[in-house]
């Protein structure tokens, strides 16, 4: 079981940076495609979600500190479980 749950925290580490990012590009990009501009509690909104991502990276970059402390081979065996 402690397997799954290595595998669990090395797979959301790596996956969550991507997500992150693209939530930001996303929202900071599709108001440019919009035909208006944002209104101040959208920008308000806008700027809140950017502080929680950016909050969350670095609980991410944290993480993967401690985790490459305490297991330094988890990154191997998260390439190897999506490899397969």
């Amino acid at each position: 079981m402690s397997g799954f749950f290595d595998s669990m925290i090395a797979f959301m580490a790596v996956s969550m940076p991507i997500w992150i990012v693209w939530i930001i590009f996303h929202y900071k990009y599709a108001n440019k495609r919009s035909s208006g501009s944002i209104s101040a509690e959208e920008a308000k909104q806008l700027d809140e979600l950017m502080d929680v991502a950016d909050s969350m990276a670095e609980r991410i970059k944290t993480l993967e500190s401690i985790l490459d402390d305490e297991t330094p081979e988890w990154r191997d065996k998260a390439r190897e479980q999506q490899g397969e």
